[in-house]
């Protein structure tokens, strides 16, 4: 049973804005490939895992939208295995609105990007969203929606930026996207400070060398436990996310090097966030119901 935390879908680059989507075509340029970020692109995508969230997007700095009712249309055409978290801009005049509407909608979380929405964490307009996030008792997730940009403010992404949330409301679930990189060993002491404050592994589990070291700064600081699975599509796929943490050993086999124990690469995997975090949803209940995977279901996962 896997749930892949760390998923969007938009017909177009452009919904992430002109900047991203010119950021884009470099990147897939480079490496040689071709983005499919569409509904039907996750639906093949999602096959080796149980469940996926879907995030949205929202951004007046970068005049960006990936709208919630289309995330919402997206989670009805598999609501069993796709759950939608809001794209929220904290800086836009109608952002409670926008909070009510996801609510309305059936999305299960709110997804926030800092540097792509130009805010500092702890901006007033910011911490009262917070507020309400927390007194609904959704979850919180922090990530960008694409490759870093010019007019993007990075230092705003910093993890250690949401040590005064998380000390301001406690109760909040905040789950740091891709590890918090490029401030991995910020986001692993977060993971230390705050009961609450999660992380995934999408981004980084594309990149195996870094993952392996991530992987085992976690481990010796005993966080590993707050990791959950992401594969962070489109921009990379759940089956080569899944290859590359069941193969992150690859780098000590032959060498004195360390080793993060199988069991808790599966533990990573396995997780389940919509328990942890508090979802209820259809795709929620049909991932509880399931049976446990067996070694077996993990080597067809891989391949």
């Amino acid at each position: 049973m896997i749930v892949d935390c760390s998923t969007r879908v938009f017909n177009s680059p452009e919904q992430l804005g002109r900047e991203t989507a010119e950021a884009l075509r470099r990147f897939t340029a480079l490496r040689g490939t071709r983005l499919e970020s569409t509904a039907a692109a996750l639906e093949r995508a999602i096959e080796p895992v149980a469940a996926a969230l879907v995030h949205g997007f929202r951004s007046k700095l970068l005049d960006a939208g990936i709208p919630n009712e289309f995330v919402a249309e997206v989670v009805r055409s598999n609501p069993g295995r796709l759950a939608g978290v809001a794209g929220i801009d904290p800086m836009a005049s109608d952002a409670a609105t926008q909070l009510e509407r996801a609510v309305d909608l059936g999305l299960v979380g709110v997804t926030i990007s800092p540097s792509a929405q130009g805010f500092h964490p702890t901006h007033s307009d910011a911490m009262r969203l917070y507020a309400r996030i927390e007194a609904l008792g959704l979850p919180l997730f922090i990530g960008r929606p694409g490759p870093l940009v010019a007019s993007g403010s990075l230092e705003f992404d910093r993890p250690a930026g949401f040590d005064e949330v998380a000390r301001a409301h406690p109760k909040l679930r905040i789950v740091i996207g891709e590890l918090g990189w490029p401030w991995i060993d910020e986001c692993l002491a977060m993971l230390m400070k705050h009961q609450n404050v999660y992380a995934e592994i999408s981004g980084v589990s594309g990149r195996p060398w870094q993952l392996y070291n991530a992987l085992l700064s976690a481990q010796s600081l005993g966080v590993l436990e707050k990791l959950f699975f992401g594969s962070g599509f489109p921009y990379d796929l759940p089956a080569k996310a899944i290859e590359n943490l069941y193969s992150v050993n690859t780098f000590a086999h032959g060498t004195q090097l360390p080793a993060i124990p199988r069991i808790a690469l599966r533990a990573i995997a396995e997780r389940d966030p919509f328990a942890i975090l508090g979802i209820d949803s259809p795709a929620a209940r049909a991932v509880q119901q399931r049976p446990a995977s067996t070694e077996g279901d993990l080597s067809r996962d891989m391949r």
